[in-house]
């Protein structure tokens, strides 16, 4: 399956404290960008593109990570997320996944003929803390979703999200390190102990970025980026279950 980004609109608003070092943030003011300025991008309907021998640009069987600079829930897209949904049904052969933080916002921003979920379309919400996890994780899984993907991204502290794992909602959880300027620190233990909860739960489980600024045994080490995904994978800390190898 082909993996690619899509980000119909970019711009956000700093919404808890996971966004506090916002990757998106910094690259933009190395551009004189203003990222509290959401706006439409030039890629508003690529799923729909086509080259020009009259071909989908985006691939059958692809899989879209939608608003990586944005929220796919934020309040400004409301006007042009409708257009969104008939894209994304459009391309029912194409795999999304929709980003956010802003889970309370999800049941009003859904299409009318969303029934119990897009088969096509996962939700990926993201966690930084147990206050957020304990926040957003009753709400949204009591959503109508048919998949459900957990990114712990930046993991700022120890989280226990055992009792939301053993609901069977969750398919997937995602962690990571806080990367780039100012990173705070991602510790071993946190990311060992919630591998285990998942492990527990049988559902997968991810580590795919160290962070820039990594805790082991005490002592504290500060990872380049561009090693930090081969950091994560030498730690042995991911879990898929069989039956979904």
């Amino acid at each position: 399956m082909n993996s690619g980004m899509w980000n119909p609109w970019h711009g956000c608003h700093k919404y808890s404290e996971g966004c506090l070092n916002c990757y998106m943030f910094s690259f933009d003011k190395q551009r004189d960008v203003d990222s509290n300025f959401v706006h439409k991008t030039s890629d508003f309907d690529l799923p729909i593109k086509k080259d020009r021998y009259h071909n989908f640009k985006v691939k059958d069987e692809s899989h879209l990570s939608v608003c990586l600079t944005s929220d796919f829930f934020i309040e400004e897209a409301d006007v042009w997320r409708s257009d969104v949904w008939d894209f994304i049904k459009a391309r029912g052969n194409v795999k999304f996944s929709l980003f956010t933080k802003r889970v309370y916002r999800i049941v009003q921003c859904l299409p009318s003929d969303w029934g119990d979920s897009y088969e096509n379309v996962e939700i990926v919400l993201t966690v930084e803390n147990q206050k957020r996890a304990d926040e957003r994780l009753p709400i949204f899984l009591a959503l109508p979703l048919k998949h459900r993907v957990l990114t712990v991204s930046p993991m700022l502290e120890k989280i226990d999200l055992s009792k939301y794992l053993k609901t069977g909602l969750i398919e997937e959880v995602y962690c990571s390190g806080e990367n780039y300027k100012n990173s705070r620190v991602c510790d071993y233990d946190w990311v060992k102990n919630l591998s285990e909860q998942c492990k527990s739960a049988n559902v997968k489980f991810i580590f795919f970025a160290i962070g820039s600024k990594f805790r082991k045994d005490g002592k504290i080490y500060y990872i380049p980026y561009k090693k930090g995904k081969d950091q994560a994978t030498k730690a042995n800390l991911n879990f898929i279950p069989k039956e979904k190898v």
